[in-house]
């Protein structure tokens, strides 16, 4: 069954709690601690506003602020939240068995993956390799939908149009950046194909195979990841 949506109906704005969750979206990807001027100016929030809902969400344990630097960051509070989240995911359990077969015969890290609002994938399941030299990732991380190999499935199977792509594609961060026509041509390759590959583009000397798994509507909503040093993958 598709995800179910809710309608225009019932879906009444409080802006709010979209602000309190865009603040959290954006401390859980900055890189270090942020101020509260630099994140209402991110956000386009006034910063009175963005203060009050930060002093609030660090009251709850969601966010950390830093007396001496002034700054916050996203707090330990949401690990309970996303582990639970995860925990309950039926897909990360169905998942979890492929993926632990996957690493340990191909010697790769293996990840189920799974698209969320706004334009990410989170890593919902995993399993390493049993090698003295492996690729690592975490549980919960977010990358953007359309980087790397899943990148190139979501363009390939998701209806977006040329223009969308493109606009995307420019935000896109890679070790090795493709030129977009040539993106097109592998995104192309992919719809032939049934599955997407990365060959040291996003990570210099890492091959990422990704296979898409898809809703009722025949969109890919998740996907399953093999991640491994592309001379591996290649002799494999």
């Amino acid at each position: 069954m598709a995800d179910p949506k809710p309608s225009s109906a019932t879906h009444r704005p409080v802006p709010a709690v979209t602000r309190a969750i865009r603040i959290l979206r954006r401390l859980g990807a900055a890189a270090e601690p942020m101020g509260v001027n630099p994140l209402a100016r991110d956000l386009g929030l006034v910063p009175s506003t963005c203060l009050h809902i930060l002093r609030v969400l660090t009251a709850e344990g969601l966010v950390e602020f830093d007396p001496a630097s002034k700054r916050y960051s996203i707090g330990v509070g949401i690990l309970p939240i996303a582990r639970s989240a995860i925990q309950r995911n039926g897909f990360a359990t169905l998942a979890q068995p492929m993926l632990a077969a996957l690493s340990e015969q191909f010697g790769v890290t293996a990840m189920a993956t799974q698209l969320v609002e706004p334009q990410q994938m989170v890593v919902v399941a995993l399993s390493h390799a049993n090698l003295p030299l492996r690729l690592s990732a975490e549980l919960g991380s977010r990358f953007p939908e359309l980087i790397s190999a899943t990148g190139r499935c979501v363009a390939a199977f998701n209806g977006y149009d040329a223009a969308t792509l493109r606009q995307r594609f420019a935000q896109l961060h890679w070790d090795n950046p493709p030129a977009f026509a040539a993106w097109m041509e592998e995104v192309e390759q992919t719809r032939r194909d049934g599955h997407g590959i990365d060959r040291g583009a996003y990570i210099g000397g890492v091959t990422i195979v990704a296979v898409p798994l898809f809703n009722d509507a025949g969109a890919m909503v998740r996907g399953l990841v093999g991640i491994g040093l592309s001379d591996r993958i290649e002799a494999t």
